[in-house]
């Protein structure tokens, strides 16, 4: 019977040994949960602060090309009235070109005749 309690001593000292490796990398593998969960969770608050950053530059970014195309719209407005205050200057010019011949040929004497 000594050689079947040694045997069994062996047996016990073996499956402690087997369940205390086991205990062992679980206890591991517990702490690289931890430092996963950890990482995830930094990860998480890091995502909805670059959610909220990304929310309020798509906004401001909105705001801008609003306003730059209120820009483009209001140049091109005054450049076109520019150019119809342009084109009546010339057809204005044009008329006073004229009518100051008409009035200079009226004034001037004629044939010489008036002495």
């Amino acid at each position: 019977m000594t050689q079947q309690g040694a045997a069994l001593q062996t047996y016990n000292n073996e499956l402690v040994k087997c369940i205390e490796e086991l205990v062992s990398k679980r206890d591991e593998l517990n702490r690289q949960i931890q430092l996963e969960e950890e990482e995830k969770a930094r990860l998480q608050h890091d995502i909805r602060v670059l959610t909220d950053k990304l929310s309020r530059v798509n906004e401001s970014l909105a705001r801008r090309l609003a306003a730059r195309a209120d820009f483009d719209r209001t140049i091109a407005e005054t450049e076109a009235a520019y150019m119809k205050i342009l084109e009546s200057s010339q057809t204005l010019l044009s008329v006073l070109k004229k009518e100051t011949g008409n009035l200079t040929k009226a004034t001037e004497p004629r044939g010489g005749k008036d002495h």
